[in-house]
């Protein structure tokens, strides 16, 4: 009898890296999908898993849309180690017209674009979802950190509700 096969630890499709801390910092706008340049270790490693959104941000350079600041790290498997820059610039893969949108965009005071995730689709490509955001104010973080721990309250209230009697 043949052994079963094992599962794979690789992301075959769905969400590879999240960048959280981006959601709490700025109000996002609009959202939109793009296609990122990977070298194949780095799609590795993105399978794996192992990249990070923390600090990255997008801009313009050259008329094209790059990724910056984001890390993913070289892929080591066995004795082959992959030699590439883990923070280096990527280039996004957008339409002409959505190039001139968010250039027009982020030309605007006070607007950045930023990656919210990278994900593998249904057919297994890389692609980078991309937000318009506006910074948050201090005030406004808090605001945020006061709803988040009511709804926690909130929840915790409710589900020990029925345990009091």
């Amino acid at each position: 009898m043949a052994k079963p096969k094992k599962k794979s630890l690789l992301i075959s499709h769905g969400t590879a890296a999240q960048n959280r801390k981006a959601r709490f910092d700025y109000k996002i706008g609009e959202t939109l999908e793009a296609g990122v340049v990977l070298l194949g270790p780095e799609v590795k490693s993105l399978r794996a898993g192992r990249a990070a959104l923390a600090d990255a941000w997008a801009g313009e350079r050259d008329g094209e849309i790059w990724l910056f600041n984001t890390y993913i790290p070289e892929w080591q498997a066995g004795s082959f180690v992959s030699r590439f820059e883990p923070r280096r610039p990527r280039k996004l893969l957008l339409h002409k017209k959505q190039v001139r949108e968010l250039t027009g965009a982020i030309t605007r005071e006070g607007t950045t674009l930023v990656p919210l995730e990278i994900m593998f689709n249904d057919k297994g490509r890389a692609k980078v979802i991309l937000g318009i955001a506006e910074g948050k104010k201090q005030h406004d973080k808090r605001a945020a950190i006061a709803e988040r721990d009511w709804q926690r309250d909130k929840s915790r209230l409710m589900r020990n509700k029925g345990r009091d009697d």
